[in-house]
C-alpha cells in the first residue's frame, strides 16, 4: 500500500511521574550537572581521546546510512594524511568537519533555517548526488519535490508545507522551557526533522549532528568536560533505530514517548561507559599500558620506545629526569635524542611548546592502532570492523 501523509501536531509530551522515562531524565540532569572535567584523566589526554570519539561517530552516523568503510580503512586514511581515496571516506570527513564546525560555534548559534543549512552544506559537500552517491543537487536548500522514505510507511509533507513545519520546529528548539523539558525536545526534535524531511537527500547525517548540536548547547559537552557520541545510540542496532521511529511516525503521545525512551535510555548508557574514561587509574591500566603492549609485540614501536611511553603514561608529565633509570650510565644527551625522536614520530607533545615537559600521544601511525584495538576489546566503540 502507497504510504500517504498524515499530519501530526508538534508538542512536547510528558511522562507519567513514576514512569521509567522519569528516571531517565532525573539521571542524564545529573548526569549534566556534572560540568567540568573533574576525573583524574589529563585534559592533554582527554582531547586525544575525544578526537577517536569524534571519528568513531563519524563512521557510525555514515554506516546508518550504508556506508560500508571499515574501521580500519578510515583509520589508514588519518595516519597517512592523505587525500581521501574514495568518496565514502570523504562522507566521513564531511561529517568530522561538520562536528567540529558545532563545538566551535554552537553556544552562539541558533536552531535556525542558516545553521541547519550550514550543517547540510557541510554534509554533502564534494560528494555526487543520488544515485551515484550521497551528496545533494542543492546542498542547503529544501527539498523541492515529493520523495519517499525506503522501508516506511511514513510519506513525508509536501515541499510547499515544509518550511512552516521547519519553523515550528525551531521555535520548539529554541523556546524556552523548563530543564526538564530540554532531553524530551532533544528526541523529539530529531524525530520530527525527519518526519519533515526537509532535504533530499543527506537528512539523516544531518539530524543527527542537530542531536549533538543541542546536546552540546544543554552542558552535556562543553571544552572541560565528557566525551559525548550520541551516534552510539543509533548505530549499535540500526534495526531498533528505524522500529523506533517508525513507531514515532504514528503521532501517538504513548509512541513518541517510546521512543523518547528509546534515546534517552541509550544516551544515559553512553554517557557513563564513556566516562569511565575520565578515571585515569582506569585509562591507564585499561587502555593505555596494554595498547604500548600491543605495539610493542607487532614491533611497531622499539624496546626503547615502549619503556619511555609507559614512563609518560605513569607521570603524565614526563621530563628528561624521569628517564635516568632507562638509560643509567648514559649522557643527557642521550636521554634528549631520545625525547626529539619521539617528539619527531609523534609520540610524545611538550605540554607547552618550548617546556621540557612532554605528555604521550596516540594519534599516530605506532600507537593508534593499539589504543582502537584495547577501545574495542573494552566495548567502548559503538561500531566494530566485521571479523
Amino acid at each position: 500500500m502507497e504510504p500517504i501523509f498524515k499530519h501530526y501536531d508538534l508538542k512536547l509530551v510528558a511522562p507519567d511521574f513514576g514512569s521509567s522515562l522519569t528516571d531517565l531524565i532525573i539521571e542524564l540532569d545529573h548526569l549534566r550537572r556534572r560540568r567540568l572535567l573533574t576525573g583524574s584523566t589529563p585534559p592533554a589526554v582527554f582531547f586525544q581521546l575525544k578526537h577517536i570519539f569524534h571519528t568513531l561517530e563519524s563512521i557510525g552516523s555514515a554506516r546508518i546510512e550504508g556506508n560500508n568503510t571499515t574501521l580500519a580503512e578510515y583509520i589508514e586514511t588519518k595516519l597517512t594524511e592523505l587525500p581521501p581515496s574514495n568518496p565514502s571516506i570523504s562522507e566521513i570527513l564531511n561529517i568530522e568537519k561538520a562536528m567540529a564546525f558545532i563545538d566551535e560555534s554552537v553556544q552562539d548559534a541558533n536552531f535556525n533555517r542558516a545553521f541547519v543549512s550550514e550543517l547540510h552544506k557541510k554534509i554533502v559537500e564534494g560528494l555526487l548526488p543520488p544515485p551515484n552517491g550521497e551528496g545533494d543537487h542543492t546542498p542547503g536548500l529544501y527539498r523541492t519535490k515529493s520523495v519517499s522514505i525506503t522501508k516506511s510507511a511514513h510519506k513525508p509533507p509536501e515541499p510547499i508545507l515544509i518550511e512552516q513545519y521547519m519553523e515550528e520546529l525551531f521555535t520548539l528548539i529554541n523556546r524556552t522551557n523548563d530543564a526538564k523539558y530540554d532531553l524530551l525536545k532533544v528526541a523529539i526534535a530529531h524525530h520530527r526533522f525527519l518526519w519533515i524531511h526537509p532535504f533530499t537527500n543527506g537528512n539523516g547525517r544531518t539530524v543527527r549532528l542537530i542531536t549533538y548540536a543541542m546536546l552540546v548547547k544543554q552542558g552535556f559537552n562543553i571544552d572541560q568536560n565528557r566525551i559525548l557520541n550520541p551516534t552510539a545510540v543509533f548505530c549499535s542496532n540500526r534495526t531498533n533505530y528505524y522500529r523506533y521511529l517508525s513507531l514515532a511516525d504514528t503521532g501517538n503521545s504513548e509512541d513518541i514517548l517510546g521512543w523518547c525512551e528509546y534515546v534517552l535510555k541509550g544516551l544515559k548508557d553512553e554517557i557513563e561507559k564513556i566516562d569511565r574514561l575520565l578515571d585515569y587509574d582506569y585509562l591507564k591500566r585499561e587502555i593505555l599500558l596494554p595498547a604500548i603492549n600491543y605495539s610493542h609485540e607487532r614491533r611497531l614501536v622499539t624496546d626503547v620506545e615502549a619503556k619511555i611511553m609507559k614512563k609518560a603514561i605513569e607521570k603524565k608529565v614526563l621530563r628528561a629526569a624521569d628517564l635516568k633509570d632507562i638509560f643509567s650510565g648514559k649522557e643527557s644527551s642521550e636521554i634528549s635524542r631520545n625525547i626529539g625522536r619521539l617528539k619527531d614520530k609523534k609520540m610524545l607533545k611538550p605540554v607547552t611548546e618550548g617546556t621540557r615537559k612532554y605528555f604521550i600521544r596516540f594519534d599516530n601511525n605506532f600507537l593508534l592502532r593499539g589504543i582502537i584495538h584495547l577501545l574495542g576489546e573494552k566495548d567502548f566503540l559503538p561500531i566494530k570492523d566485521d571479523a
